[in-house]
């Protein structure tokens, strides 16, 4: 990933600015979730950062948090053995996913359904399913950030500080 000492100070610069910007905004614009940016900038970086990517796996990220409101969603409509009841709906929802991700590659990666669907979850899980369209939403816009702003944008400054150094 990243082959010299200038290379990792130009990265290591990129990360000491962007993502601790996001972070302080943020809240300032009704983002509680603002640490799952960071995440899903890793899941993107982890595919090599290849811009050409990035739509589907923001998209992968969205069927995940949008997943995951509909497993808490069913598990609140649902009254079985609560660990039957959890076991069958995720088992049944990550069939599907895996199936429909599978089918559907070249507009959604599946890595990032199945970790945005763990975020949904981790965050989602403890809260009220009466109250969770605000912070579906917000989750969906961080997991954006992430991807666009924080990995594609942590990238594109490198470069760009590279590229300038190199003329």
């Amino acid at each position: 990933m990243v082959n010299n000492k200038k290379e990792v100070l130009i990265l290591a610069m990129g990360i000491a600015l962007l993502p601790p910007l996001w972070a302080v905004l943020a809240p300032y614009i009704g983002i509680s979730t603002g640490a799952v940016a960071l995440i899903c900038a890793g899941v993107y970086v982890t595919n090599g950062n290849k811009l050409e990517d990035g739509l589907k796996i923001m998209i992968g990220f969205w069927c995940g948090d949008l997943w995951a409101l509909l497993a808490l969603k069913l598990m609140n409509i649902i009254n079985l053995n609560p660990d039957l009841e959890l076991f069958v709906i995720l088992a049944i929802l990550g069939f599907l996913a895996v199936v429909i991700g599978s089918v559907l590659e070249k507009i959604i990666f599946l890595p990032a359904w199945l970790c945005g669907w763990a975020i949904g979850l981790t965050i989602m899980s403890s809260m009220d399913v009466s109250n969770l369209s605000g912070i579906f939403i917000q989750i969906a816009a961080a997991m954006a950030v992430g991807v666009w702003y924080v990995g594609a944008g942590v990238d594109l400054f490198s470069r760009c500080i590279l590229r300038k150094l190199e003329k």
